[in-house]
């Protein structure tokens, strides 16, 4: 019998992994998944506390969830409306996203996306501003608006998170609430080799940022899910409007990704030539690299 091949990067079996949006799993009913290439499933009760386990032949996707039949658990928490879970020994805590917590905000999985992309090339796109007036015309960028200005990257050795700041670019339709063309500050974070959170500019309150935040689910080293999750100030458009601006994005992201090469991420500086507008790229490649990660990229030679 062949072999299953499985993951043995420890980085990556120690991190906390997203499976799926608790509010779009039936209350008791057990849903099975993949997260580096071993069979899982999950599971929500009626109090919204979550489970997750090695899929079993006892339990199968849509069966009623029975706790007493699971031999094999895993480490499970709810947070930022996903259940997260981990093949190894992860840190107690999942990276902080305090805006979360403010009560004004509209909590929202926009979508779920399969993609045929590893989740490093995933996020390194996610980073990529320079794409904007071509890959989103019309929407978060425009020509001759395509310059991406100077910005600042850090590896914060603290927060163990690559943040970039005084980012700007000019778009007509920065989000669904926008009334026009503008300038619009952004800041982004990775604080997860396979998440990053995107800070922008409000339409609504200039004093205050919209937060949208990909976590990728890697189903193994070239095809991911990624879960959108929208944290945002929207007191006027219905779910399914805010959650179709932001689908759209990604659907025009999607075939772009799918035909990167290679599907992993090299991470020789010298691999593909960089300009100014992947700053935050090669900073993700280096801080990938100081980890030690090995799976979903293409290692640096020795």
């Amino acid at each position: 019998m062949k072999q299953q091949k499985t993951c043995s990067d420890p980085v990556v079996l120690n991190l906390w992994h997203p499976l799926g949006a608790v509010d779009e799993v039936p209350v008791g009913i057990v849903v099975d998944t993949v997260l580096l290439e071993v069979r899982v499933s999950f599971s929500v009760d009626a109090d919204g506390a979550v489970f997750v386990w090695r899929s079993c032949a006892g339990l199968r996707s849509g069966d009623r969830f029975v706790p007493s039949a699971i031999d094999a658990a895993l480490p499970a928490k709810s947070a930022y409306g996903y259940v997260w879970t981990s093949l190894g020994i992860p840190t107690d805590d999942i990276f902080p996203i305090p805006e979360y917590a403010e009560a004004d905000r509209r909590k929202l999985n926009a979508a779920t996306f399969g993609v045929n992309v590893s989740a490093p090339r995933a996020i390194e796109n996610f980073l990529d501003m320079g794409h904007f007036p071509y890959v989103h015309t019309d929407i978060l960028g425009v020509e001759p608006h395509t310059e991406v200005k100077e910005y600042d990257v850090e590896i914060s050795v603290d927060r163990d998170e690559i943040i970039a700041t005084r980012c700007r670019f000019y778009q007509p339709m920065a989000s669904i609430a926008s009334g026009g063309g503008a300038d619009v500050d952004y800041v982004y974070r990775v604080p997860h080799p396979y998440c990053a959170v995107l800070y922008k500019s409000s339409p609504l309150d200039e004093t205050r940022m919209d937060v949208i935040a990909v976590f990728l689910q890697p189903l193994d080293e070239e095809r991911i899910r990624a879960h959108m999750m929208l944290c945002v100030l929207d007191d006027t458009n219905a779910d399914k409007i805010i959650k179709r601006f932001q689908q759209t994005i990604f659907g025009q992201d999607k075939p772009i990704l799918e035909n990167q090469f290679p599907k992993r991420l090299p991470l020789d500086p010298r691999a593909e030539t960089p300009i100014r507008a992947d700053k935050s790229a090669i900073a993700y490649r280096r801080w990938l690299s100081q980890k030690g990660l090995t799976y979903g990229v293409i290692p640096a030679a020795n």
